[in-house]
């Protein structure tokens, strides 16, 4: 049987998706190692490798995660891949690159089901990979997961709301809209 030129195409995504791993989960379980052995994602072992233009995942950085951002994701596109329970202690120090925080969501990794914005490390890559209009892109890094479509699913209107936004502005707006909090700006 003829393969069809979709299944020919290596799963690749644009831009390039770094992981800097602590090492303080289960890796049985690690969403960032799944990448990592899938060629998704490339590992960074040690924390001066990290590309100093490329944007940083940071949960506790006060800058957000837009659409213009874009621009800054041809230096790569970063996760620190941590336990939540560390969260504090692995970001009491600043990442080499520009570290942003991403929007609200919610997460639909079996761990945090639920909880707003305690993302797993593929999730986190997968909101940004969205917001920056990179929606195939997206959809094809949760696709290696059983749970991985439930995250898009269970984000849709705030991630492509996200997406359309024009400032950081709008984006506060629509996590108000969304989930009702003040966020400090």
């Amino acid at each position: 049987m003829k393969q069809s030129k979709s299944e020919k195409t290596p799963l690749t995504l644009k831009p390039k998706l770094y992981v800097y791993s602590m090492k303080q989960d289960d890796q049985k379980k690690c969403t960032a190692a799944k990448l990592c052995r899938f060629g998704l994602a490339q590992p960074i072992l040690r924390k001066s490798e990290i590309p100093k233009k490329s944007i940083v995942l940071n949960p506790k950085a006060s800058s957000i995660f837009s659409p213009l951002d874009k621009p800054y994701l041809i230096y790569g596109l970063v996760a620190i891949d941590c336990s939540w329970k560390r969260i504090d202690e692995t970001f009491s120090k600043r990442f080499k690159g520009l570290n942003r925080r991403l929007p609200l969501l919610m997460a639909a990794n079996p761990i945090n089901y639920g909880k707003i914005s305690m993302l797993s490390s593929v999730e986190a890559l997968a909101a940004a990979l969205y917001i920056a209009d990179y929606i195939e892109e997206s959809k094809k890094l949760m696709s290696i997961l059983k749970w991985g479509p439930n995250f898009l699913e269970l984000n849709k209107n705030p991630l492509e709301d996200y997406r359309l936004s024009k400032s950081h502005e709008d984006i506060i707006e629509i996590e108000r809209e969304y989930f009702g909090m003040i966020i400090p700006e």
